[in-house]
């Protein structure tokens, strides 16, 4: 069985050789490793041994709690484990997601492997540029896997944001920005630098800002949220609390969803916000299609999303492409790449506010 051979399994890579899982969803007690790409909740477990990022490990225990083995391994420098059936080199790189974000490149018996995790190619305020790598294979998110999401630049949506704020504070109202509490939500905060404006986060934002903080990352004055004192302020808060008790007596206020599918004409009315932002931790089309040219891969799997369109276009642009994620359990060979999986059952996707 060829060293990097894997199985797919509810939204987890397992390499069996290695005894190395990649971003299991499925909390691993036993002798096996799990490398964890970032710590937002649908990548994390309660695993018994990890492999990862050291903002990460922060930023997991602040969120999960609970003691494991660690290893915390800088960016671009690889690290050898042999003691499982197959030695093998992972190297983490900078996945441009979050903050402390990594793919895996995994090498063994002559052969490469890179494992992107959810990634973002443009340059972000908060997180380390992404920096792919020449793979065999690429297991690879496809999350806005569709032609249609191509964002607008960056400056010009913040900008709009800002506006926003300004715009809603000046009439005297209160201004809710909804976005991830992890990744979007620092972002924002960094982009609103010099704006002048006055800001409240949300507890759990504020948990992890502090985190980042902790790490060397600076942000502008802000506040943790306090309801007696939110009105006329720009509120940070988690989607999940948007309709809250906590902000009945705000007055009136303006909200605002920041999201990738906000490339949707109807994502404001889904939202039920007043305005929404096209600004994601993702990336977008042209650049799933940019980090494939820069990895040119022998072979590509993808995962998430538009998984199965996004496959059909590398297809069409001569690459060997093959979705993962429509099935729930793939058993897989690096020897015979164009062999067709097995699939047992079937993985239903799932789109976040991303």
């Amino acid at each position: 069985m060829p060293a990097l051979d894997f199985r797919f399994h509810r939204g987890g890579l397992h390499f069996p050789e290695l005894g190395l899982w990649l971003d299991s969803h499925e909390r691993q007690k036993g002798p096996e490793r799990v490398f964890v790409s970032h710590a937002h909740s649908d990548h994390t477990a309660a695993h018994r041994e990890v492999i990862l990022s050291e903002p990460t490990a922060r930023l997991m225990q602040s969120r999960l709690g609970g003691k494991r083995i660690e290893h915390l391994l800088p960016f671009g420098a690889p690290r050898r484990f042999d003691d499982a059936a197959m030695p093998y080199d992972i190297t983490l790189l900078p996945a441009g997601h979050i903050f402390g974000s990594a793919m895996a490149y995994l090498e063994a018996e002559g052969s490469s492997l890179l494992y992107t995790g959810d990634f973002k190619l443009r340059r972000s305020l908060t997180a380390e540029y992404c920096e792919p790598r020449r793979a065999d294979v690429l297991v690879m998110e496809t999350t806005f896997g569709r032609a249609k999401y191509a964002f607008p630049p960056t400056d010009d949506v913040l900008r709009a944001v800002i506006r926003f704020c300004r715009e809603t504070i000046d009439a005297g109202d209160t201004a809710l920005l909804l976005g991830y509490s992890l990744g979007k939500s620092q972002e924002l905060l960094r982009a609103l630098a010099d704006a002048a404006l006055p800001i409240m986060l949300h507890e759990t934002v504020h948990k992890l800002t502090q985190v980042y903080e902790r790490l060397g990352q600076n942000f502008p004055p802000y506040e943790l949220f306090d309801a007696a004192r939110a009105r006329g302020r720009v509120l940070f808060l988690p989607p999940s609390v948007a309709r809250s008790a906590l902000l009945q007596d705000l007055g009136r206020i303006r909200s605002a969803v920041i999201t990738g599918w906000a490339i949707d004409s109807s994502c404001r009315y889904r939202s039920r916000t007043d305005a929404a932002f096209a600004l994601s931790d993702h990336a977008d089309f042209p650049d799933l299609i940019e980090l494939v040219k820069r990895v040119a891969p022998r072979k590509v799997y993808t995962l998430h999303g538009f998984a199965a369109e996004f496959a059909s276009t590398l297809r069409r642009l001569g690459f060997d492409a093959q979705a993962l994620s429509e099935s729930d359990q793939l058993e897989l060979s690096l020897d015979d790449p164009l062999a067709l999986p097995v699939a047992h059952g079937i993985e239903t996707a799932t789109r976040p506010i991303a």
